[in-house]
């Protein structure tokens, strides 16, 4: 039997086994090559080794497809950003693995799985493929970025080189083309969701929000705001080699760090099992970075106590209070940091908005805040 057809049935056992993955899978470019040795997807692409692929039975073929329709839709998620890209689509590609086995998939043989990372997120992953790399010839420095991403280098070394003058309407239109990509790949996310109803795969909210924009799910939310207070410090000296063929000097990622205030409203009000669901998953969420300094306030009208933690240390705290609320004392404590997440029931005096520092607001129910924005906290 052709592997066309074969590819035909897998695409169909799929949509009816998996309708979210089934769905997005339909929409892959299928592309025959023999300049790889089994499949790479770089978005609305997949491209295939006609031998590898006949060598699967058609449930390994369904994983195949499944993991390529996953590596297409997450590429309107910007989760990378300073992280190194050939790591990064490794630490994804295991998170993808580790998902579709746990929802009862086959495998193939060879392909990035590890029964340790079930259930983790890729940020979680990255960190810990990242303390295991013992070559210190790895950096941060665009020369290493190979691996997962040898097509995507090889397309560029194929594609003949502008005139310098045109650089700059290049990567303009490089820009738009790459902003109109995520914007299909997220229609297509929603018409999946959409399509699939209740039949969703185990573990796919790791990946990003399960629900219309209006009710995100507030562990992914949490993660994004975090992933987006990701601070990378910069130096000189060496430039980065991104732009230099142009003479562009621009700075190179230095180190890694994130910078975070939390605080937790004891004012008596405090549903202690939402507290802890939500300190749970913060402590998660920050070992997927590798430097990371929490400084936590407990506090009702006034500040209780203050600790700080770092990175694997498990956040403990007291509920010391009882009293009123009144959040301009820790606002005012925190106004150096750049984000603070406040767990309450927004029932206090808010006072002015901080100038440089974003507040969120972590609450049981939604409501109007005079500043900031509040994600739901919900028990489940």
């Amino acid at each position: 039997m052709s592997l066309h057809v074969n590819l035909s049935k897998a695409k169909a056992k799929l949509l009816l086994d998996q309708p979210y993955l089934g769905t997005l899978a339909s929409r892959l470019e299928l592309v025959a090559s023999d300049r790889i040795g089994a499949v790479l997807c770089d978005g609305m692409r997949l491209e295939y080794n006609d031998s590898y692929l006949e060598a699967l039975s058609l449930d390994e073929l369904c994983f195949v497809l499944a993991n390529g329709a996953m590596h297409a839709v997450l590429a309107h998620e910007q989760r990378q950003k300073a992280r190194l890209s050939w790591l990064w689509q490794l630490a994804t590609d295991h998170a993808i693995n580790a998902m579709l086995v746990h929802n009862g998939m086959s495998a193939p043989q060879g392909v990035a799985y590890e029964p340790r990372f079930e259930g983790m997120y890729a940020e979680e992953i990255y960190a810990q493929l990242r303390s295991e790399i013992k070559n210190e010839s790895y950096s941060d420095d665009e020369s290493n970025d190979v691996g997962y991403n040898e097509n995507h280098q090889r397309r560029q070394k194929e594609q003949p080189r502008a005139p310098q003058g045109e650089e700059a309407h290049n990567r303009l239109v490089q820009e738009v083309e790459a902003r109109l990509g995520e914007a299909i790949l997220e229609q297509l996310h929603q018409e999946a969701l959409s399509r699939a109803g209740d039949a969703l795969p185990q573990g796919l909210e790791r990946f990003f929000s399960l629900t219309c924009k209006a009710s995100i799910d507030w562990r992914s939310e949490l993660h994004h705001v975090l992933d987006r207070f990701y601070r990378s410090d910069y130096r000189m000296m060496p430039p980065s080699k991104k732009l230099l063929y142009a003479g562009v000097y621009l700075p190179s990622l230095a180190g890694e760090h994130l910078n975070l205030s939390v605080a937790i409203d004891t004012s008596g009000s405090v549903d202690e099992v939402r507290l802890g669901r939500f300190i749970d998953e913060l402590e998660s969420l920050l070992n997927a970075f590798s430097d990371v300094t929490l400084t936590l306030y407990v506090a009702d009208d006034r500040i209780r106590e203050v600790r700080s933690f770092e990175r694997g240390e498990k956040v403990e705290y007291r509920l010391i209070g009882g009293g009123g609320t009144d959040f301009r004392p820790v606002i005012a404590a925190a106004a150096q940091s750049r984000l603070l997440l406040y767990f309450t029931d927004l029932q206090g005096t808010f006072g002015d908005a901080p100038s440089e520092c974003e507040v969120i607001w972590i609450a049981p129910e939604a409501k109007a805040v005079p500043f900031g924005r509040v994600i739901v906290c919900v028990c489940s």
